[in-house]
């Protein structure tokens, strides 16, 4: 006798995923269940990417939360893959913070969206496939530095695109000043890009949303027309 089947169908424009509608059962409870399988995280070597920097644990907040720091700038988004990138950080948390809330302080500073970034999509999906025990301990995301193109996308997509419960715990610090009203100086290194960065957004506030002002200060040069004025009314003397 035949198996019964069903048929369903999901629009393609509104970002659903399909993969649990599109696989049986026991295939989802086995792809739901990868987290606890002891090879899963030790078969691999991470050695290099441990090297990079780009997610380190630092100390704790003042609400008492771990700390993730995670530098966008040293993230090589055209050599890693998706899945190796989710295994790393699913085992970095594991190993380094079996247990207890965290936060996660993250430096959006000079990042290079076609060589740091790995994309919205990419980060959601990453995000849902790690166990709910993680999602739960996690209690903010510090955002540092957003430009306008990231708040614009956050704002526009983040609801569709990332879980309620990781959308609300994303904070915007758009000067390293603020952030010391949430850590404690010394609990977690600032690369010196960053400070450099934090120094010209300081000066050029506009850079924060992608106006760059005139960096040769063109702005301070006395106006042909007043100078013209000037030599004008000498002749007329």
């Amino acid at each position: 006798m035949a198996e019964d089947f069903s048929v369903v169908v999901l629009a393609s424009d509104l970002g659903i995923d399909a993969r649990p509608f599109l696989t049986r059962s026991d295939e989802v409870d086995e792809q739901e269940n990868w987290h606890d399988c002891p090879q899963y995280l030790g078969d691999e070597d991470f050695s290099d990417l441990d090297l990079l920097q780009f997610f380190t644990i630092q100390g704790l907040d003042k609400s008492g939360n771990r700390i993730f720091r995670i530098v966008g700038k040293y993230f090589p988004a055209r050599v890693v893959s998706a899945e190796r990138l989710k295994k790393y950080i699913f085992q970095k948390i594991s190993y380094e913070c079996p247990e207890g809330p965290f936060c996660l302080v993250y430096m959006h500073s000079t990042v290079q969206k076609d060589e740091n970034s790995p994309g919205i999509t990419i980060l959601r999906w990453i995000y849902e496939d790690l166990p709910s025990d993680i999602k739960d301990r996690l209690q903010v995301v510090y955002f540092i530095h957003p430009g306008l193109r990231s708040r614009l996308v956050i704002a526009t997509l983040g609801r569709l695109l990332l879980s309620g419960g990781l959308y609300w715990k994303i904070k915007y610090v758009s000067r390293l000043q603020y952030l010391w009203d949430e850590i404690k100086k010394g609990e977690v290194e600032i690369p010196d890009f960053v400070n450099n960065h934090d120094n010209v957004l300081e000066h050029r506030p506009l850079t924060d949303y992608g106006i760059e002002p005139d960096p040769f200060q063109l702005a301070e040069v006395q106006s042909s027309s007043f100078t013209l004025n000037r030599y004008e009314n000498r002749w007329v003397s």
